[in-house]
């Protein structure tokens, strides 16, 4: 594992011009490491060691770099350089690269290619953003029913080392439409003379190409699969998905998440790249909707001044409410949005949610009612406020239990992502409709 405290030494050697010294040094280190290593460096170092490296080891390297670094090794190394590395990317790799850099750039890139390789990328380039299609790679060993398994052992030994893996073998018919799968295992253990459609079960999963990427990583999840074949509208075997890039659709759909929960834009370039103008610009319009939002609690408490003047009382346990009505909501939320997003909950079972969350928040608003009652009948104002607090505290709680479970539904059921109900967003829902259901009680209870 890379560790920062190797950077100044490697610094030491760059000045020192110790090349060969730099060049043996990364022999020995995996290509996750170097590609940390770069990114702690400034640029003109980072450069300088990346042309240190074998071409096939830059390749790797290269590939695991952040977007921004990739970028910038990109602008300050020759076309021949680049030619080389963006020759030896995989497909699905490559694409990933081309999404993320201005057209011109890309255009450039595109015409380094050789003619079938530059044909094989605008192919994947030309499926939806974010669709299946754009991870795939057409890097795989088919091989046919009809063969005996010592002739599909031969084909994979010949094939096989130009591809990404082996572990999945795909049998494919004479119009290249996907029949099946099979394990590597199977034909090693099987008699070289049995045919391969002997070792054929027809139980095999695929995905489209024109199906959201999220879709294949539940399907690689719930079948716990390494690869996945990905077909077009006729079943014909365009490529497959790898488990490494599910992983990184895994991360960028978590980051996206992690985001609009906090009530901010989501971005794909890196925290430590981002400008502060283009953090800004990210947050502001958030902030702003949620200004605009908390002006409506504004006018709950200046609708309800004269309960609050005659109670004063009353303001001391505002902040208890709506905080304690804003993280039952988020908690919610929050389970629910995990259910949606694991597959585990569906929009049929929307009935068995509410049934499940009713009972909930009563619990949940009984006990911390309760709570509150006893506090403020000791505290501040007897049995009448302890009374209104109490009750207030079962009802924003049970209100906010429940609308923080049904608006990630009702936002799946019209197609729009759940993770947009992000906490501050609910919290000032809850704020504004709390407030209302805490000063109409304490006017009828209190008749005021």
């Amino acid at each position: 594992m890379f560790n920062e405290f190797f950077t100044p030494e490697i610094e030491r050697l760059i000045k020192l011009k110790e090349w060969r010294r730099l060049k043996d040094l990364l022999l020995k280190w995996p290509a996750p490491d170097i590609a940390d290593l770069l990114e702690n460096l400034n640029e003109e170092d980072m450069v300088i060691l990346f042309r240190l490296l074998p071409r096939h080891q830059a390749v790797v390297v290269f590939t695991q770099l952040g977007h921004d670094r990739q970028k910038s090794l990109l602008k300050r190394i020759g076309d021949r350089h680049i030619k080389e590395i963006i020759f030896e990317l995989s497909p699905d790799d490559r694409t990933k690269l081309f999404e993320e850099l201005p057209g011109k750039i890309t255009q450039k890139l595109l015409n380094l290619l050789p003619p079938e390789e530059r044909e094989r990328t605008l192919e994947l380039l030309g499926y939806p953003e974010n669709s299946v299609g754009r991870l795939v790679t057409p890097d795989y060993v088919a091989v046919r029913p009809y063969w005996t398994v010592e002739q599909a052992i031969c084909h994979i030994r010949q094939r096989g080392r130009d591809v990404e893996t082996i572990d999945m073998i795909y049998v494919v018919n004479d119009d290249w439409v996907l029949l099946d799968d099979i394990p590597i295992r199977r034909f090693i253990l099987a008699d070289p003379k049995q045919k391969v459609s002997s070792l054929m079960d027809g139980q095999f999963i695929s995905i489209s190409a024109f199906e959201d990427q999220e879709e294949a990583v539940k399907k690689m999840k719930r079948y716990d699969l390494v690869t996945l074949p990905v077909t077009s509208s006729e079943n014909v075997l365009i490529g497959i998905v790898t488990i490494d890039d599910i992983i990184d659709v895994l991360e960028e759909e978590t980051t996206e998440d992690f985001q609009k929960g906090a009530a901010v834009s989501p971005f794909e370039i890196s925290y430590m790249t981002a400008s502060p103008f283009f953090l800004y610009k990210k947050r502001i319009v958030w902030l702003l909707l949620l200004l605009i939002a908390d002006f409506l609690s504004a006018s709950v408490i200046a609708h309800f001044e004269k309960v609050l003047q005659a109670v004063i009382a009353l303001a001391l346990f505002m902040p208890v409410l709506i905080d304690s009505g804003g993280n039952t909501a988020t908690q919610s939320a929050t389970l629910i949005i995990r259910a949606i997003s694991t597959g585990e909950l569906t929009l049929k079972k929307w009935f068995n949610v509410v049934r499940k969350e009713l009972l909930t928040g009563i619990l949940l608003g009984m006990t911390l009612g309760i709570i509150l009652y006893i506090r403020s009948f000791f505290w501040k104002g007897g049995p009448k406020i302890g009374l209104v607090v109490g009750l207030s505290m079962m009802g924003v709680v049970f209100w906010a239990n429940l609308l923080g479970s049904l608006l990630p539904i009702i936002l799946t059921k019209f197609k729009l992502d759940p993770a947009v109900i992000s906490s501050p967003l609910l919290t000032t829902l809850i704020d504004a409709t709390g407030l209302i259901i805490y000063f109409s009680l304490a006017r009828w209870i209190l008749g005021i």
